[in-house]
């Protein structure tokens, strides 16, 4: 499959089934991770792998919507980065999710992402102090999502090439006409 192929076929993954993920593909998925670019080959990611039911099903609390897929993902992955290590350290860890979140699909295995930087708990409380003291996460790392992963429970149809905004594109220059 091309890259413009997963493209249209990818969407973010909700629901898994109770399938485990092949240890290779979980070793082909973290070696996406790093691969990814990051500013000024920094490299100031790094990953926190999650198997334990127990423990994905906990994170769920990590703020009151939007963390669903924890409920039924065999797999998470906690990406943080180092703010002392690069400027650009959350562009870093987002560019190291989305190589996970593309290596999923290519492999066949759904994915989704959990946004915690900046998220708050019901209690108002940061969803990445949340993460962090669950985890062991030192201070000086921040973390930006929790990508999980599994064999998808839902299906999906591909995007439509002709649904695509193109009237987001501007050409030379910014154009309010369009």
């Amino acid at each position: 499959m091309t890259l413009h192929e997963i493209l249209l076929q990818r969407h973010s993954i909700r629901r898994y089934t109770d399938e485990p993920i092949d240890a290779e593909d979980v070793k082909t998925i973290l070696e996406a991770a790093l691969l990814a670019p990051s500013s000024k080959n920094m490299r100031s990611w790094q990953f926190v792998v999650v198997e334990d039911r127990e423990i994905i099903t906990r994170l769920e609390c990590l703020k009151p919507s939007y963390a669903v897929s924890l409920k039924t993902a065999p797999l998470a992955v906690v990406v943080t980065s180092s703010p002392e290590k690069s400027e650009a350290f959350i562009e870093d860890a987002t560019c190291a999710a989305m190589f996970m979140h593309l290596q999923a699909a290519a492999l066949g295995i759904g994915s989704c992402w959990i946004q915690v930087r900046g998220r708050e708990q019901e209690n108002g409380e940061p969803s990445e102090n949340y993460v962090r003291e669950m985890l062991g996460i030192p201070n000086e790392m921040v973390v930006e999502c929790i990508m999980t992963f599994g064999h998808s429970a839902e299906t999906r149809k591909p995007v439509d090439p002709s649904k695509l905004l193109w009237e987001k594109v501007h050409i030379g220059s910014w154009r309010n006409d369009l």
